[in-house]
């Protein structure tokens, strides 16, 4: 069973990494369900474990390392961050095919507005492709990130998760090479000219959620 919590307003981070690990630690001792937590930050950069220096260019928020996977990104109003606890004892122990999941997961519901996303090679996360925007240098299709992926494990347990851009203030990525990827951008719902709030992704999250992760796998299954 997975629980699914909205936090009302916005979290401070320490407390959700706080909030986080004890979860962790609950569902791992058999004491708590799975959990998806929906919340938003207040504006904030964190640093994953391969985060360059270089790449924080300027410290306009404050700065949290952190223990998940990925480099610098930012958080923030407009922004929904996706906080998935999930066992992959139960649901199999890959980490590159949880990660997959959850990009597919999010192209999923997406989708639900008509909004192609992709994954690319080399490149974690979920992108647009902006083919009316000024091309690449090399007169290629420019992509923009709409969605950032860093997770963490502990005893097969997940947490960190998903940060999907609703609304956020685009202008506060620049202090930051976001992901240690230049030549593309970011973007967000609203910044592709659609009306949708932080209600109508989470119903598509929920819609979605199922089709993916819905079935319980045995500590041995790959997917």
């Amino acid at each position: 069973m997975v629980e699914w919590i909205t936090a009302d307003g916005l979290t401070d981070y320490d407390d959700a990494v706080a909030f986080m690990e004890a979860r962790v630690a609950a569902i791992h001792a058999g004491q708590a369900d799975e959990l998806v937590w929906l919340v938003e930050h207040p504006p904030l950069y964190t640093a994953g474990t391969s985060a360059r220096q270089t790449d924080l260019l300027e410290a306009r928020f404050p700065v949290h390392a952190t223990g998940r996977g990925g480099q610098y990104t930012y958080h923030g109003p407009g922004q929904r961050i996706v906080y998935v606890m999930l066992d992959l004892n139960r649901r199999g122990r890959d980490v590159r095919a949880f990660v997959a999941r959850l990009e597919a997961w999010v192209i999923a519901a997406l989708a639900d507005f008509g909004v192609t996303g992709a994954i690319r090679e080399g490149r974690v996360g979920v992108w647009v492709a902006r083919p009316d925007k000024a091309p690449l240098p090399d007169g290629g299709i420019r992509d923009d990130k709409i969605a950032a992926i860093g997770v963490k494990l502990r005893r097969w347990v997940s947490f960190h998760g998903i940060a999907i851009n609703v609304e956020p203030d685009l202008s506060h990525y620049s202090g930051i090479v976001p992901c240690g990827i230049s030549g593309h951008g970011v973007t967000s719902l609203v910044d592709l000219g659609l009306p949708v709030g932080m209600a109508d992704l989470d119903l598509a999250l929920r819609r979605t959620f199922d089709a993916v992760f819905g079935q319980d796998i045995s500590p041995d299954a790959t997917f």
